[in-house]
């Protein structure tokens, strides 16, 4: 029994692995594990974290502290009695405890403007974050279709060498039926060499691509991952890039793009920092209190007599009354000694309890209010001028897009029209080689025309598959290929 289940065992875990192995990457996938795995993100997700951290301090600072403190020491030599403010020549044991409660009622709003700022730098953060997910998805875009690009031109550098060798095979054939000289079959071997290199730098290019898409997805450059087989990637029907304006685009972009609404946000914080600033300058009230207690081995406990001693007549003392000279005799009680108080006792007789307002009005602070809100000041305009960069930035980004899917439009269209032609002359000049009509040179040249050409297509095709991704992108579309 044991062993079937442990070969059941075996059997599901081998399967797993298998289908994980096989298992296929699309374009969304990827970017979903590249934005979870990348450090970039991790970062910026500390960063986050960290902001809601400082939010959560200036929330708090509205509350009150409260400390407690315990002190305990010796004194030697002359010192003073605590209990008693006295100057003594012994070591005295004492200790003191207390708690001290403090909550600020008014402080010219600056807490309040803290709270208001520190949220709004959780907002910058998170802003920041999702703009470096963006980032990433179109580079993980570009990386995906370098692959369909690379795995492309592989397929028709593989279509190529086909051709040669089919090419080989009908030379060899016109060669020995003597319509076409031993020579020719030397150029078609030096193409059919020429596309043999062709797809072993196709095959180091594909694996290139992966490398960087396995980077851009913190995948280990060991393990084995293979992008969704699209059989055919065609242009979308409704892509238009010349009925696209720039400001259609831009207002898009500026409502979505994530690094504009991080600007907006640190001009709301630079504003706050003034409200800040300025309130170094007004009043502060503070409510405060405080329980204490304390302790001296030298107290006596008078409710504690150990030895009753006894009463002793002293000298007689002249003294001076009603302008007539006289004597009066002191009698004072000596050798009476009490026990010490406890320490419990004590804390109980010395408890003390204070409650008080504060008030601390800023006449002359080496003009820090000035100067904080001026530094302020400066730093709303920095904060503007970089907004509006960032801004004037995204526009020419946009424009050059734009431009560049126009541009990579017409390169396709026209390269489609210089396959199509090429195609039909390669047709002719293979009918007329069959024939011996012409001769391998014209035929070879016939076929280098349209392979090249071929290629420029499907670089043509991908530059604007790419351009168009970039135009979805500042439009706040989903990156995705159909």
């Amino acid at each position: 029994m044991f062993l079937k289940q442990f070969t059941t065992l075996l059997i599901c875990v081998f399967f797993v692995q298998f289908s994980f192995s096989q298992k296929t990457w699309s374009l969304t996938k990827c970017i979903q594990y590249a934005q979870q795995n990348s450090l970039s993100v991790k970062q910026g997700q500390n960063q986050i974290e960290q902001a809601q951290l400082s939010a959560q301090e200036a929330k708090f600072s509205r509350y009150p502290t409260v400390n407690s403190s315990l002190r305990g020491g010796v004194n030697f030599g002359r010192t003073i009695d605590p209990t008693t403010n006295s100057f003594i020549q012994e070591t005295v044991v004492t200790s003191s405890l207390g708690v001290d409660a403090g909550v600020i009622l008014y402080n010219g709003g600056r807490i309040r403007n803290q709270i208001k700022q520190s949220q709004i730098n959780v907002d910058i953060a998170e802003a920041d974050n999702e703009q470096i997910k963006n980032d990433l998805a179109l580079s993980v875009a570009a990386a995906y279709l370098q692959i369909l690009l690379d795995q492309e031109q592989l397929v028709n550098a593989n279509n190529r060498l086909v051709q040669t060798q089919a090419q080989l095979t009908q030379t060899d054939r016109l060669i020995r039926a003597g319509t076409l000289p031993e020579a020719d079959r030397l150029e078609i071997q030096a193409n059919l060499a020429l596309d043999e290199q062709n797809i072993v730098a196709q095959q180091n290019a594909l694996e290139i691509s992966y490398l960087n898409l396995k980077n851009l997805m913190q995948i280990n450059p060991d393990e084995e991952i293979t992008i969704e087989k699209i059989d055919e990637i065609d242009i979308p029907v409704n892509a238009n890039p010349d009925g696209v304006a720039l400001t259609q685009i831009y207002n898009r972009a500026i409502a979505n793009q994530p690094f504009i609404k991080a600007d907006q946000a640190r001009l709301s914080s630079a504003d706050l920092d003034t409200e800040i600033a300025e309130s170094l300058g007004l009043p502060v009230i503070t409510l405060f209190g405080n329980i204490n207690s304390f302790y001296s081995n030298k107290v006596p406990d008078i409710n504690d007599v150990i030895d009753e001693g006894e009463f002793i007549d002293g000298p007689p003392q002249p003294i001076l009354l009603n302008g007539m000279r006289n004597e009066i005799q002191f009698t004072q009680l000596v050798g009476r000694t009490f026990g010490k108080r406890g320490y419990f006792n004590q804390l109980n007789d010395n408890f003390g309890q204070s409650l008080g307002l504060n008030v601390s009005i800023p006449i002359y602070n080496q003009a820090r209010t000035r100067l904080a809100k001026e530094r302020a000041q400066l730093n709303i305009l920095n904060t503007q001028i970089a907004a509006q960069q960032n801004k004037q930035q995204l526009k020419v980004d946009i424009q050059r897009a734009i431009a560049n899917a126009r541009a990579n439009k017409k390169q396709f269209e026209a390269s489609e029209k210089t396959v199509s032609a090429l195609d039909l002359a390669y047709v002719n000049t293979e009918k007329r080689y069959k024939l011996g009509a012409v001769n391998t040179f014209e035929y070879t040249t016939a076929k280098n025309n349209l392979d090249q050409a071929t290629i420029d297509l499907i670089i043509a095709k991908y530059n604007y598959l790419y351009s168009l991704q970039i135009l979805d992108f500042y439009q706040g579309k989903r990156l995705e290929l159909k």
